[in-house]
């Protein structure tokens, strides 16, 4: 699909710029809020869809903006049930996304990615070995979670349930386009889904937790921890070297304290590297801060790292030694590796 540049994507206008437009070409205001709920209700991505408008409203439109839809590349499915799509933006770029069903919970999540790329180089993540291209924008996030709904439906007769910004890139740094999105996907003119059914993921922006807690947002956050210790999280996360663990527990204590949204730690276990029992009473100094959710994930081989998920026996000692201390942990096992789609693997191999 050709669109000319100088053509601006509708979908950026909020209700009241989208007001102001309608008026500017002297029709009705009401006909904005018949716009705004075909483009986020009835996630309708062209003109040719907005049914109810009469001809000359979509011609004053069309001479200044356009759609910017994403569309799907290819979609590969897992022996397991989960699904990846990669997805093509509007400029030729590719990102993905997963859905994961747990059909015995009755739990169906979508995996949205918030960067083109990744800037954090973490050295045990597939996107982290790609370059940053750019921000994925608020449309661009919502039509990630619209079209894995459809495929959803389509697969398992659901809708989706929750919703995780887990995927490429760091969300805290597409912090606008991120919020943005949450709010076109639980406001009631979008898909009015609950806040509290979805997490933002970060590998640990001090500032920007801050922020989250001064913009009272309503979701869920977790931080990507994977090491209970300075030194070995600044060896595998550079991020560490400028926001380190004393400043990030301070930002997420100030979090909790002002939303008191539910807190979780991501933390893969590498063998031998962060499952010793040395590793597990570090990190249960860092769930006494405020309440906390431990997820331990399941490392994912990726192309050029030498880590190795941590073996049975090592890694039943670590959850034991953090259930014996009061805190909440679940082992999440990995999905979608068939398809590089488990925790750590995207990087549009297509």
């Amino acid at each position: 699909m050709t669109i000319t540049p100088a053509l601006k994507d509708i979908r950026a206008l909020s209700l009241e710029e989208l007001t102001a437009v309608i008026k500017e070409g002297n029709f009705p205001a009401y006909r904005a809020k018949q716009i705004f709920e075909w483009i986020w209700k009835k996630q309708k991505t062209s003109f040719e869809d907005l049914k109810n408008l009469p001809e000359e409203v979509i011609d004053h439109l069309k001479s200044e903006y356009c759609f910017r839809p994403v569309t799907v590349e290819k979609t590969q499915f897992s022996s397991d049930g989960t699904i990846k799509s990669r997805l093509q933006l509007h400029d030729g770029h590719f990102i993905e996304a997963v859905l994961i069903p747990v059909l015995d919970d009755n739990r169906f999540t979508v995996c949205v990615s918030s960067q083109v790329g990744c800037s954090l180089t973490c050295s045990f993540c597939a996107t982290g070995k790609m370059k940053r291209i750019r921000n994925i924008e608020a449309p661009e996030i919502f039509d990630q979670v619209a079209i894995v709904n459809r495929q959803c439906q389509e697969a398992f007769g659901k809708g989706l349930t929750n919703i995780v910004y887990m995927g490429m890139g760091e969300p805290l740094l597409a912090y606008n386009n991120v919020l943005l999105s949450i709010k076109h996907i639980t406001s009631e003119y979008g898909m009015f889904m609950s806040s509290k059914r979805i997490t933002v993921s970060t590998v640990g922006i001090a500032k920007m937790i801050k922020k989250l807690a001064d913009d009272e947002v309503k979701f869920n956050l977790a931080l990507s921890l994977h090491a209970p210790d300075d030194e070995k999280r600044s060896s595998i996360m550079p991020i560490n070297e400028t926001n380190d663990l004393a400043s990030l527990m301070e930002a997420i204590t100030y979090y909790y304290q002002k939303t008191k949204n539910r807190i979780s730690y991501e933390y893969i276990a590498f063998e031998g590297f962060n499952d010793t029992q040395e590793d597990a009473k570090n990190l249960v100094k860092l769930c006494r801060h405020f309440p906390v959710r431990v997820n331990i994930i399941e490392y994912n081989k990726i192309d050029g790292a030498e880590f190795a998920k941590s073996n049975g026996e090592d890694l039943d000692d670590f959850v034991k030694y953090l259930t014996n201390k009061d805190v909440t942990v679940t082992v999440r096992r990995s999905r979608g590796k068939d398809i590089d789609a488990a925790c750590g693997q995207l990087a549009n191999k297509g």
